[in-house]
């Protein structure tokens, strides 16, 4: 059966997930507010224009996880899907992967955003398979490490494809869905590419391609 991939942020939520738990940490004063606001806008901006350094901005976003027990951290998780998450999903979202599920489609949402945060948000959208960026644990804590490659850019490439081998599928006849250029890698993998709300570059390359360009507002 066809693959339907998803893209998280900014493709099935109206905002970035990342930086909403980032939001969260600082209006929740869970970490120093106004350095922790610079580092995640400047983190995200450079998302948006290419530049990031993943595993930079990893060291960053992965470090609050390492303070707080596991318990806690799922508390603070439970608060921030209800204030931040839930309202960032529209109603054309859900019906896109309802859509792909009626077809019977294998749905899987791809995510460069860490594991911690994108389980519960995958888990909303009733889509049993995630790939996303691991962050390593001990001893039931959060290192602040990464655990194997992390889910951006060509490395969604081989996340993906190593979690299709294993679970015996193929590209062929598969679906994508993104809103960003950093996915240009994937959406040249499967055979139906779609730019969801598309960033300039993307909507430049879609437009040249022939890609359907959707809105999901």
């Amino acid at each position: 059966m066809p693959i339907a991939i998803f893209d998280l942020d900014n493709t099935l939520l109206r905002g970035d997930s990342d930086y909403a738990w980032g939001q969260f940490l600082i209006e929740n004063r869970i970490v120093d507010g106004v350095a922790f606001e610079r580092e995640n806008h400047r983190y995200y901006a450079q998302y948006r224009t290419g530049t990031l350094d993943i595993m930079e901005f990893l060291a960053f976003a992965l470090r609050p996880l390492v303070a707080h027990d596991r318990a806690t951290l799922d508390r603070w998780h439970r608060q921030y899907m209800q204030t931040k998450v839930r309202p960032m999903i529209t109603p054309q979202a859900r019906a896109l992967v309802e859509k792909h599920r009626r077809r019977g489609d294998t749905l899987v949402i791809v995510s460069a955003t860490n594991r911690f945060v994108t389980g519960p948000i995958a888990q909303e959208f009733n889509v049993p398979n995630l790939i996303a960026t691991e962050p390593e644990t001990s001893g039931g804590r959060f290192t602040g490490k990464v655990a194997g490659t992390p889910c951006f850019r060509e490395g969604k490439v081989i996340r993906l494809k190593n979690w299709a081998q294993e679970h015996g599928l193929s590209l062929q006849g598969s679906w994508g869905y993104s809103d960003s250029h950093n996915d240009l890698p994937l959406l040249f993998q499967v055979e139906h590419p779609i730019a969801v709300n598309p960033d300039d570059i993307l909507r430049r390359e879609a437009q040249k391609r022939g890609w359907e360009i959707l809105s999901l507002d």
